[in-house]
């Protein structure tokens, strides 16, 4: 009901933003605003809605599947980061300086170039200058950016929130008009999907969200890997999911993202003990809400217990001075893996390899042309 009623008081306003987004996507699409290809093959993956559709994790999944392939980098706006202009992710990096999810993909792939750069334009040729031999650019939360022309264009829409669903906001989430937005991707991911999704179900989402049939759509769900410790060095013990469901342990699980629920889910089945702190989306910690993490902390009863959180909430406090080292040996991260659904993994593994592949040789021939 209040959805309904937010979107009726602002429908006018909607109604507006939308004519204003139709235009400007209108000028890319005729050529009167300049949109261009790179010398290397751009990978963007977007949503069009504001939340958590799972960009992050998707980017890492292709990331992780490119990487032994071919040289690739990451590039990302760096959401709520404290510089500005084009910063190149290194060991001194911090999530105020390049963004909490730049951040996690930083720890997370050694090798890999991670940069961010509010003008995505820039920040490829940025990198291109920094490393010329680059196959790959992968371009995180990028589907709103026309000022690129992606080679491979990945939209992502959560499953309990289909785009097709939505409206324009302010009224609802939608960044631009759903049609528009939409014919632009070259591969659609459902994703947050159900485990056990039938094919009956993903055929009906399918028809829905494929805006023609020459578009490939895919499913995904999320897969939680065991926890791992924030602070390597003052680990002392390990905490499997198996050892947090033998002791009974609790947990104080501290969150700053959109939607918790599927990790509590997940949780629920290992603890009936779990104490839930959660912040809004990009939350920069202070030393007030370290004092009350502790403060909870302390308070369970229970000594087998432990505090969890997701890697994009550690990415916030790794290298952050404010974490006192009695807090460090409690604190554990929860991984998270992107796994297609229907056998369909190898399906979209090779339609993205290809692309890539395709890209190389025919700079190659450019230039032997040349």
């Amino acid at each position: 009901m209040k959805k309904v009623i937010r979107r009726l008081l602002f429908l006018p306003v909607s109604f507006v933003y939308g004519i204003v987004m139709c235009i400007r996507n209108s000028l890319y699409d005729f050529g009167l605003l300049p949109s261009k290809e790179k010398n290397t093959a751009v990978i963007s993956v977007g949503n069009l809605t504001v939340g958590g559709t799972g960009k992050t994790p998707h980017t890492e999944f292709i990331v992780s599947e490119l990487q032994s392939l071919f040289r690739v980098a990451i590039l990302s706006r760096g959401y709520k980061r404290e510089t500005k202009g084009f910063v190149l992710a290194n060991q001194k990096s911090n999530a105020l300086k390049i963004g909490d999810e730049p951040m996690q993909m930083y720890l997370k792939f050694h090798g890999v170039p991670v940069a961010v750069s509010e003008n995505r334009s820039k920040g490829i040729d940025k990198l291109l200058d920094l490393y010329p031999t680059l196959d790959a650019i992968v371009l995180d939360d990028a589907h709103q950016h026309r000022r690129i022309r992606p080679g491979l264009s990945i939209l992502l829409t959560d499953y309990n929130r289909l785009y097709t669903r939505d409206s324009l906001l302010p009224g609802g989430n939608l960044r631009e008009p759903k049609k528009q937005g939409a014919r632009r991707a070259d591969i659609i991911i459902v994703t947050k999907c159900p485990a056990g999704m039938s094919a009956i179900d993903m055929r009906v989402i399918e028809h829905e969200v494929s805006p023609s049939m020459y578009h490939h759509v895919f499913f995904s769900s999320f897969v939680y890997d065991e926890p791992l410790p924030v602070f390597i060095r003052y680990a002392d013990r390990l905490w499997l999911f198996k050892k947090i469901k033998q002791k009974r342990a609790s947990v104080l699980l501290v969150t700053g993202i959109v939607s918790p629920q599927m990790i509590l889910s997940h949780l629920r089945n290992y603890t009936n003990d779990i104490r839930h702190l959660q912040f809004r989306d990009h939350h920069e910690f202070t030393e007030k809400d370290i004092t009350l993490i502790e403060k909870q902390f302390y308070e369970i009863p229970n000594q087998e217990k432990l505090i969890l959180m997701t890697e994009k909430d550690a990415a916030r406090l790794i290298n952050n001075p404010i974490v006192p080292s009695s807090l460090k040996y409690h604190l554990y991260a929860l991984p998270i893996r992107v796994k297609i659904l229907n056998n369909n993994e190898t399906a979209l593994i090779k339609k993205i390899t290809d692309y890539v592949e395709e890209d190389s040789r025919n700079r190659l021939l450019s230039k032997k042309e040349i």
